[in-house]
């Protein structure tokens, strides 16, 4: 069967970076060649499973994941969760920023600290937030980040994370 998903023609780019290198190491960890053309990335394999798989690598490294981090997704107690931003903000694009700061944090502390007490790691890109993990993990992350988004303090969430961790 033949996939095809498109990404952000900034990753793209990295992909064709530094003598396809970051191509050639999906390939070799996965056994399927990818075929680039614009922003849209193929690739066919008669595995459906793995298929599946790909395409939830190739968007977590089309969210800001590094390709290592992205690859956990082939185990399948890895899970990818995307969180539309906008649900939160509604259009006013200063509060979308204000938001997607308050998930940051000053000098990415935040972002930092809920990734540590969850043994996850956190993208922010566009308009979303993006969490990679094990499921379990990836839910209280979620949970936290939401909490964030609806205007909970830090410390609140901080404490919650512990808690439950």
């Amino acid at each position: 069967m033949e996939y095809s998903i498109k990404i952000p023609e900034k990753y793209v780019r990295l992909l064709r970076k530094n003598n396809e290198k970051l191509k050639k190491h999906f390939e070799k960890i996965t056994g399927v060649k990818l075929n680039i053309r614009g922003n849209e990335i193929m690739y066919a394999t008669d595995d459906p499973v793995l298929g599946f798989a790909l395409q939830r690598v190739l968007r977590a490294f089309g969210r800001g994941f590094s390709m290592d981090d992205a690859l956990n997704l082939l185990d399948d107690e890895y899970g990818l969760e995307i969180i539309d931003i906008t649900a939160f903000s509604g259009r006013s694009k200063n509060r979308l920023r204000e938001l997607k700061g308050r998930v940051i944090g000053r000098d990415g502390k935040a972002k930092r600290t809920i990734e540590n007490l969850t043994n996850t790691k956190i993208a922010v890109s566009g308009k979303t937030v993006s969490i990679l993990g094990k499921w379990e993990d990836v839910y209280r992350a979620r949970h936290a980040i939401e909490m964030l988004l609806q205007g909970a303090m830090h410390k609140t969430v901080y404490r919650w994370l512990e808690t439950v961790g």
